[in-house]
């Protein structure tokens, strides 16, 4: 059964001078609850999330007002955690004004002082899908995502229905040693998904890629990246509290996240 009032109201407008109003009709806005399964980022509990469509003129504008409240994006659905008694799934976002980079953040940036970032349209290479199967393989080996056709990529990165682009991080020779696709909000650039070479450890191409994602947002004015997810007790997602400053989703509103 669909969940919450979940109905988006706007106002009225006149589609020329001496014409009455005419109502501008949205769809009524359903929400649904996911069964249980067990949760991946820590073990012995289970995730439920909360699942609503992306469709329609109105998706992008929804779709904005559901980020600032802690939904992410996956295909044509937003959806957030709605686990019974657990809350380690917190959203967070860089405030790209304050935005500063750490010791370490600025050794893993000389690391790679070989790399150019580039925002591209949202278009699948080949080159970009093996570069993900690679990924997938190495870190998610037992994941349904390890199983992606190049259809199956391909529609992950161009069936956006709101505006996506994708980041990538390119060596001297041109090679594609990283990507994240990327959303554009009215606020911000959120991170949808990210994957690179496995086999380039030393140079920590997923922080290169949260900086070129604050990089991106500053270089567009827009105000905050949006990173997802930080799960203090999971080290896959923990890794998040490394950028400062960040802020929390809280039942008060965003704030500065104390760690």
């Amino acid at each position: 059964m669909p969940e919450g009032n979940g109905r988006i109201t706007r106002g009225l407008s006149a589609r020329s001078r001496g014409t009455p109003p005419e109502p501008l009709v949205i769809p009524p806005q359903h929400f649904y609850r996911t069964a249980a399964f067990p949760c991946p980022y820590i073990p012995g509990r289970f995730e439920r999330k909360l699942v609503t469509e992306l469709a329609g003129r109105e998706a992008l504008t929804f779709y904005n007002a559901l980020s600032r409240a802690g939904f992410r994006r996956s295909h044509h659905l937003a959806y957030r955690p709605a686990c019974i008694g657990c809350a380690a799934c917190v959203p967070v976002r860089i405030p790209v004004a304050g935005f500063h980079l750490s010791r370490s953040l600025r050794r893993i940036q000389k690391t790679n002082a070989d790399l150019t970032a580039r925002v591209e349209e949202r278009e699948a290479s080949l080159e970009q899908f093996r570069l993900f199967q690679r990924y997938q393989r190495s870190r998610h080996a037992d994941s349904d995502m390890a199983s992606m056709t190049f259809g199956d990529f391909r529609s992950m990165i161009e069936d956006s229905p709101v505006h996506s682009r994708i980041i990538e991080l390119r060596d001297e020779r041109g090679h594609c040693l990283g990507a994240c696709l990327v959303d554009v909000l009215d606020d911000g650039l959120s991170a949808v998904y990210s994957f690179f070479d496995p086999e380039e450890r030393r140079r920590s191409l997923g922080t290169m890629l949260v900086l070129a994602l604050v990089n991106a947002a500053r270089q567009a004015g827009l105000p905050y990246a949006y990173l997802g997810y930080w799960i203090a007790e999971s080290r896959k997602m923990a890794y998040k509290a490394r950028f400062r400053p960040l802020e929390a989703l809280t039942p008060q509103g965003w704030q500065p996240l104390a760690l």
